[in-house]
């Protein structure tokens, strides 16, 4: 029996995945530098603490596992800091994904699922992505993000290898029974950050821009709960050990909600109100950027469980009292 490599698995998503994957009882191996990951999250998978482009780290764990499956996540994200730092991020991102796809190659590896981002298409003219929508990205993240598709693809047709790609849109929310969520030590999404209001790590939460022609004046997002994106992977999976031809399928709910109605639904799951300040529009942010989400649905029949906002905030606040009062070991 093949086992499954999930790289930067100790993280938000990657945690999830492997989470799900121990729990259909599957065998898993996680490569993770613990840059934003943590030992604990990975359960009872097998921990090697690197880097993807590490070639000794790669050679040893080939050499120790009948790898079959590759689910890469490790990767940089945080759009200001890829701008900041860019060469970091072609490095990290860019360079990693040839580098790990050189060695499925090598090891004959038959399947492989990458995680990408809805960075790719850029500031669309209508708002809406759909999967052959111009993929123009306007910083270096989203070019990281789709040079490393391009490899991916360049390499499949060579190789051989079976490849899904998954463009993910806003991902929040934390696992319902309160195992595990998002723990990265610097926070940039806004469910994450109204979360940290409400239980009293900041301040306040801040709004940039409220001019945006969309309902209220904030932006428009598409969110998809950790979840439900978590069992897009497995639907992945499964799809290809089912003879699927490699795809590239967004991963979102297909419907918007501004930033004012996450903080609503914040507020809600708090039972009271969080504070805000607005501030001016921060540069490159796309008034609406929505999935056209009918594709993923069809070719993986894959069903959300958590399509529902106020869901996604309640589990996301129940994850983050549990950080609070420190029921969640911080160096786990």
């Amino acid at each position: 029996m093949g086992e499954t490599l999930v790289t930067g698995g100790a993280g938000y998503i990657g945690s999830h995945v492997v989470r799900q994957l121990l729990e259909a009882g599957e065998r898993v191996v996680v490569i993770d530098n613990l840059a934003n990951g943590y030992r604990g999250a990975v359960g009872d998978a097998r921990l090697y603490v690197g880097d993807v482009n590490d070639q000794g780290l790669l050679e040893n764990v080939f050499r120790a596992h009948n790898v079959r499956t590759i689910m890469h996540f490790a990767a940089l994200m945080a759009v200001a800091d890829s701008v900041r730092h860019p060469a970091r991020y072609y490095v990290n991102n860019t360079c990693g994904t040839a580098n790990i796809l050189q060695f499925a190659v090598q090891n004959g590896i038959e399947n492989f699922v990458f995680s990408s981002s809805a960075a790719v298409y850029g500031i669309p003219k209508d708002g809406v992505c759909r999967e052959d929508t111009e993929t123009r990205p306007i910083n270096p993240y989203g070019h990281s993000k789709l040079m490393s598709e391009q490899i991916l693809r360049s390499v499949s047709a060579a190789s051989g290898i079976r490849h899904v790609i998954l463009r993910y849109f806003n991902v929040a929310g934390a696992d319902p029974k309160g195992r595990m969520g998002q723990r990265g030590r610097v926070s940039t999404h806004v469910t994450k950050i109204a979360c940290e209001v409400a239980v009293g790590k900041r301040k306040f939460i801040e709004i940039y821009g409220t001019d945006y022609p969309t309902r209220d004046g904030t932006c428009v997002r598409d969110y998809i709960h950790v979840e439900d994106l978590a069992a897009a992977h497995l639907s992945a999976i499964r799809y290809l050990d089912n003879g699927g031809q490699s795809s590239t399928l967004n991963c979102g709910y297909g419907k918007g909600f501004t930033v004012r109605e996450v903080i609503d639904a914040v507020s809600r799951a708090r039972g009271e109100p969080l504070p805000f300040k607005t501030a001016h529009r921060r540069q490159g942010d796309p008034p609406i950027l929505v999935a056209a989400a009918d594709r993923i649905r069809e070719v993986l029949d894959w069903i959300p469980r958590y399509d529902n906002l106020d869901a996604i905030a309640r589990t996301a606040l129940a994850w983050e009292r549990s950080l609070a009062r420190g029921a969640v070991n911080s160096e786990d």
